[in-house]
């Protein structure tokens, strides 16, 4: 009786293993980038709907956490939204190109100028002059003939990459951004949408509404004038639909930095399958839910030497 109760046991215990470690193969883990996180979730609820014994372990903290947890093997793959550095690459880093996205310039809807602001719009300079130098700190430094209101800066407190995207159009680097420190994507949109005399910067996914294509209600965008000559003219007048703003992007009207290509990283070429398998599948049928997703895609050459890489 004992003999069969001890072999019971060590039956289940062995099973139980057994279960734990396919279990393990089949949960994917992702932490880092909030540029990628809208898509990764979409392409998880879609490529589990075909694959119900994957699962899924997400989780947004910004691109610098998920290129850390990445090198460190605590997650199977970061999210990451920035250029990958040299130093990053002599530490092992493994990566693949995934879509575009970019980062835009933010303010208050309730600004008492924003009508002026959209219609003049700021040059590159003056943005390093506000988010690098801090040689302007009022908005009549900007606009003429209006009274003295000064100017809040935002930025992110953690390490990202839109942060990092943003001061290297600014000629400049994360560290060199001044500022009150937010974290994360959704806690800048928020604390510039409530202050009117704010400017902060935004990925396009925490600024427009996929499904409406409008921006989200209290956050606008202050357009960049691109040829300098003080005003914002019809070809640079792209900002107030989600489509618009997609397509100045991929046709690299909006400069490139603050648009960017979104990857996924790793410590070295995946080795577990079923990593690999999702890999391939987001290069190939899952850039059917790209565009849908509010994302620009990459061309087909960069896809197919991604996928070079996985195979």
């Amino acid at each position: 009786m004992k003999k069969t109760a001890l072999y019971s046991l060590t039956l289940l215990l062995l099973l139980s293993a057994c279960v734990s470690k396919k279990e393990k193969e089949n949960t994917l883990s992702f932490s880092g980038a909030f540029a990628l996180y809208p898509l990764v979730i979409k392409w998880a609820e879609v490529y589990k709907e075909k694959n119900p014994e994957v699962r899924f372990n997400i989780s947004a903290g910004g691109a610098g956490k998920g290129m850390a947890d990445a090198l460190a093997g605590t997650v199977d793959l970061g999210m990451f939204s920035r250029e990958i550095t040299q130093a990053e690459k002599d530490k092992g880093v493994w990566w693949v190109g995934l879509c575009k996205d970019a980062v835009f310039p933010t303010i208050s809807a309730k600004h008492p100028y924003l009508e002026q602001l959209k219609q003049r719009g700021l040059t590159q300079s003056e943005f390093k002059a506000i988010f690098i130098d801090g040689t302007i700190t009022n908005w009549n430094e900007i606009l003429k003939n209006i009274e003295p209101l000064q100017l809040q800066v935002y930025t992110r407190s953690d390490a990202c990459g839109a942060a990092g995207t943003w001061a290297k159009y600014l000629s400049g680097k994360q560290e060199d951004l001044k500022g009150v420190g937010i974290h994360g994507d959704p806690g800048l949109a928020e604390a510039v949408g409530k202050d009117e005399t704010g400017i902060g910067y935004n990925n396009t996914a925490f600024i427009y509404d996929i499904n409406t294509g409008k921006k989200h209600p209290g956050i606008e965008v202050v357009p960049i004038d691109l040829n300098k000559n003080g005003q914002i003219d019809p070809e640079e007048d792209f900002y107030e639909e989600f489509d618009n703003a997609l397509k100045a992007i991929a046709d690299r009207v909006y400069p490139s930095p603050p648009a960017r290509e979104l990857y996924f990283v790793a410590k070295g070429k995946p080795e577990k399958q079923a990593t690999l398998d999702f890999i391939k599948w987001t290069l190939t049928s899952g850039q059917d839910y790209v565009k849908s997703a509010g994302y620009v895609p990459i061309s087909d050459t960069k896809l197919k030497n991604y996928l070079k890489q996985v195979n």
